[in-house]
């Protein structure tokens, strides 16, 4: 005798094959890659090179773009029957409503995340080969799916429960508008929305992360997949408890939702040559060190012996210390394209800037001081003579031929007593040109 319940089971899978293979459900696969593909192409500068620009990219397209596109296309799905006029027929099915209900939307989920899986795969072989120390976030790509997955589902409820031919296009509008206006808010509710910038340069997800997401957005898709379709409704209780749980947690821990990346903070340094300052950046941006020292050659040969000048610079996020500069960070995400930089001309102008900044913020009345615009004019002056090709700057022509017409010894003394004012706001301690 046959089993009726593996009959049922049988015509589900048969059911569930059919519609992976005909309607929007490959169509809805295709848009999502091309969707998330289009934008992160358009950007590459700015994420090809690092892990943590590449995901925040990839999430960003996800959430924003990908999560309305899903929803929109199970929302279609859910109203099928509906536009065909055949949605009596269900009545007639042996399978259950929540059977019904489950396998008709998952083929839209299922591409979809098919969608994600492949332009994940396609943006983390693009950043391979130009990526230093840390890796890609596991649990990121994780929640960004289930964001995919969950969003489907309950798509397709509306689009059941809602009999208008232009609820998917809304629905889409709607949402994409939710998704965005938390991005606005300071306080920690902001986590709570999938599309959330995350700090991921530099910082990873605690290791609860992807769980909690998952609980929280899975949660609100179970509860709406069973309040529309259990037989016993009350059941969409216990997902829904979850979700509020797992919301809770979030909200609660907010930024601390994100901790330092050791691997990615720990600072590789340059072999240090005889007469050569040595540079120390973070460890993903290690392969750049021999371009850096290249595009400020010249700034170390102009400062060579020169007293009190740089032995050592750094990344600034390190803080620089008494004989240490700072290294401009134009390198960081878009100045980075490939393991080269994009613009050697506004990294040597910065670090150049940061190693010749006079901060006298705090001194309201600096620049009407006597002797201050001669001060300013000497500060754009060295900046200038010290970035040669690659100044951005426009200095008093005067000053700069003063400069560039000082014996060498001369030149290196004065740049000396120069250097050691940097600190100072008293316009007569700072030699003049």
């Amino acid at each position: 005798m046959t089993d009726p319940g593996a009959l049922v089971r049988r015509r589900t899978h048969t059911a569930l094959r059919t519609e992976l293979r005909r309607g929007i459900a490959p169509w809805t696969g295709l848009a999502v890659a091309l969707t998330l593909l289009v934008p992160l192409w358009s950007k590459a500068p700015q994420w090809q090179g690092s892990w943590g620009e590449t995901q925040s990219q990839l999430h960003s397209a996800t959430a924003l773009l990908g999560g309305p596109l899903v929803a929109a296309a199970a929302c279609w799905q859910g109203g099928r029957e509906y536009r065909r006029r055949t949605a009596e027929l269900l009545l007639s099915v042996p399978r259950g409503r929540l059977a019904q209900a489950t396998t008709a939307a998952a083929p839209i989920a299922l591409w979809a995340a098919a969608g994600y899986l492949l332009t994940l795969g396609g943006a983390f072989a693009a950043t391979a080969p130009y990526t230093g120390a840390g890796g890609p976030s596991f649990s990121i790509a994780v929640t960004d799916l289930g964001w995919l997955l969950s969003i489907a589902f309950v798509g397709f409820v509306v689009g059941r429960l809602v009999r208008w031919r232009l609820i998917a296009p809304v629905l889409a509008a709607v949402l994409y508008v939710l998704l965005g206006a938390p991005s606005y808010m300071e306080s920690e509710v902001r986590f709570l929305s999938p599309a959330e910038q995350y700090p991921l340069d530099g910082y990873v997800p605690v290791r609860w992360f992807a769980p909690v997401l998952l609980a929280w957005t899975g949660g609100i898709a179970v509860t709406a997949l069973l309040a529309y379709a259990a037989r016993r409704r009350g059941l969409a209780v216990v997902p829904l408890a979850v979700a509020v749980t797992a919301g809770a947690v979030i909200v609660h821990t907010g930024t601390g939702l994100f901790r330092d990346d050791p691997a990615v903070r720990h600072r590789v340094c340059s072999a240090a040559a005889p007469g050569t300052p040595q540079l120390c950046v973070r460890a993903p941006d290690a392969q750049l060190l021999p371009r850096m020292s290249e595009a400020l050659s010249g700034v170390f040969s102009r400062l060579a012996e020169v007293p009190g000048a740089p032995a050592r610079y750094v990344d600034t996020e390190s803080g620089p210390k008494d004989g240490e500069a700072g290294l401009s960070l134009a390198t960081r995400g878009w100045g980075i394209t490939r393991d080269k930089l994009t613009d050697p001309q506004l990294f040597v102008s910065d670090t150049v800037l940061g190693l010749t900044w006079r901060d006298c913020s705090a001194d309201a009345h600096w620049s009407e001081r006597e002797g201050a615009d001669r001060v300013m004019r000497t500060d754009d002056t060295v900046a200038d003579w010290l970035a040669g090709e690659h100044s951005t700057w426009r200095p008093d022509k005067r000053y700069l031929t003063r400069l560039k017409a000082m014996p060498d010894t001369d030149r290196k003394a004065w740049l000396g007593r120069y250097l050691a004012t940097l600190k100072s706001c008293t316009p007569s301690e700072v030699p003049a040109l």
